[in-house]
């Protein structure tokens, strides 16, 4: 009783961050950094990561790559020099390629590339070439349509498959975790060699359970952190998939903050959408510090 009444006390005293003066992060704005070859453009932009050479990978949706040497696809995966010289395009028209989500580079340089509506990810060595395939693409039209995180009743979840996945990453012993993801609502997590070894999760409101897992990522020491988007809220786990805790990022938007489309949320509708986790980047070797992207609108960074 007397640890539950000091766990209850600390929990009261403890300030939010919408109670603390929140500093903004500085930023370099440069103009046209990414040389992209003539009639090449960018889609819409879901992922990007750096190497250990200071390369940077963008994982774009995109219908029509332009120009007769890029044959249009439904994903580009393309690589820059540390100056935003075009290097090369990575797995052009790959069947893998449907609708790009998210891409990440491991310590050993491979690059993972998480394909949301082909339900597979795919993991490259540093010369582009396919090591690894995990989940397996629908051979039709999925019949079910969005939108995916709102499906009332939720759309069920199907074991042995992907079913969205949206973000990977890896503990200091190289087991993976992949956030999986607008349907199934669970963490998937496969040993260093590609073995599975099990998943956690289900769709909820309750500690360890998700309403769209769409950003992950380790630290350190090993806790597993999932931005729980729908829930607005980041869960943390050990890599066994137990529940350690979790917290929210309560911080009201400058009022003079407009949306660009529609109608700017405000009451109910704005408080959902407050520091709903769209991803998560803890740097090489932290513990202490994280990136946390918002959702949407008003689509902020935090520093945790």
């Amino acid at each position: 009783m007397k640890a539950l009444l000091m766990l209850l006390v600390m929990l009261v005293a403890t300030p939010s961050l919408a109670q603390q003066t929140v500093p903004e992060i500085p930023f370099d704005s440069v103009a046209d950094f990414f040389k992209l070859p003539a009639g090449m453009n960018f889609g819409e932009v879901s992922g990007v990561a750096v190497n250990s050479k200071g390369h940077i990978f963008v994982f774009t949706r995109s219908n029509s790559a332009g120009g007769p040497a890029y044959a249009p696809t439904a994903a580009q995966l393309l690589e820059f020099g540390p100056k935003g010289e075009f290097v090369r395009e990575i797995g052009r028209g790959l069947y893998a390629w449907s609708f790009a989500h998210s891409v990440r580079v491991d310590r050993d340089d491979n690059i993972w590339a998480i394909d949301k509506g082909s339900d597979m990810v795919v993991r490259f060595n540093p010369a582009g070439q396919i090591v690894m395939v995990f989940g397996r693409r629908k051979e039709s039209a999925d019949a079910e349509t969005g939108p995916w995180e709102e499906a009332d009743p939720p759309l069920p979840h199907i074991d042995g498959l992907f079913r969205q996945p949206t973000d990977i990453a890896w503990d200091s012993n190289g087991n993976m975790y992949v956030s999986d993801g607008y349907v199934n609502s669970r963490v998937a997590k496969y040993d260093r060699n590609g073995d599975w070894v099990k998943s956690w999760g289900e769709h909820g409101t309750g500690p360890g359970q998700f309403r769209l897992p769409h950003a992950i990522a380790v630290d350190r020491d090993n806790n597993v952190y999932v931005g729980d988007r729908s829930n607005r809220r980041i869960q943390v786990f050990d890599t066994e998939g137990r529940f350690l805790r979790m917290f929210t990022i309560d911080v009201q938007p400058d009022p003079r903050t407009r949306a660009v489309n529609g109608n700017t949320p405000t009451g109910e509708r704005l408080a959902a959408v407050i520091g709903a986790p769209n991803s998560i980047c803890i740097p090489p070797g932290q513990s202490q510090v994280m990136f946390v992207g918002e959702s949407t609108y008003p689509g902020r960074i935090f520093k945790l």
